[in-house]
């Protein structure tokens, strides 16, 4: 008795479990429409980072290490003269070795040695930042790169940029909803994407001509985007 209980049992779990497989196969899939928006926030740059170096040659190791430290020494000088604080100026490189030199006809003449100090800055008051590459040049540095413009505190215009990015999704969903005859029913996922900030270039020239020694690096932070990317999923009926 107790055997046959068990076996009709067991035949009627199997019937529930085939009977619930037959109605999630006979389920129709959602359906769902994917759009993507993105919004640009235009920032005026208040804070700069630059490399900034000292190099020196000598036949005697000893004397171009001397040389490169009192010039890079008045080079710190000169940059915390005009406002720098001091844990805003970082050595990144330090840096000797020889180099065969040559004459014109390729013959080896004596070995010099070559000493490189470069120091990471960065600059918090853009409106003395011409004036401060002047004074560095005239303390000593003698090579001056990749200047980076940046904004020192992007939380606000990040927000505004993903609001305007999820606007311009929207929009563009309800559009197409609307001319393919569909309703938008809800928002099945959300993805985002943060771009770093870019230098926006309206193609206009440094221009030319020539410049007195004591007038000032002319330096223009031009305007930085900012872009959020949303891609959103909705489900429509």
């Amino acid at each position: 008795m107790k055997t046959k209980l068990s076996v009709f049992s067991l035949i009627v779990v199997l019937a529930l479990l085939l009977s619930a497989c037959g109605v999630a196969g006979t389920q129709t899939p959602a359906r769902t429409m994917t759009v993507n928006g993105s919004g640009q926030i235009y920032l005026k740059p208040d804070i700069a980072y630059i490399y900034v170096g000292v190099h020196t040659e000598n036949v005697s190791a000893a004397s171009a290490v001397a040389e490169n430290n009192t010039k890079t020494a008045r080079l710190v000088e000169a940059l915390t003269g005009f406002g720098v604080a001091a844990e805003d100026v970082r050595t990144t490189n330090f840096s000797i070795w020889p180099s065969q030199q040559f004459t014109p006809e390729g013959q080896p003449m004596e070995t010099k040695y070559m000493v490189d100090n470069t120091v990471y800055v960065t600059v918090r008051d853009l409106s003395k930042l011409g004036d401060m590459l002047d004074g560095a040049v005239k303390a000593g540095a003698n090579s001056i790169n990749s200047i980076t413009f940046d904004v020192a505190d992007k939380t606000q215009a990040m927000s505004d940029a993903r609001k305007a990015a999820v606007a311009a999704a929207k929009k563009q969903a309800e559009e197409l909803a609307s001319a393919a005859g569909v309703s938008l029913v809800n928002v099945q996922s959300i993805q985002y994407f943060d771009s770093m900030p870019v230098p926006v270039f309206e193609g206009k020239g440094m221009g030319g001509g020539a410049m007195a020694a004591d007038v000032a690096v002319p330096i223009n932070p031009g305007q930085l985007q900012l872009t959020a990317t949303v891609t959103l999923t909705y489900e429509i009926r």
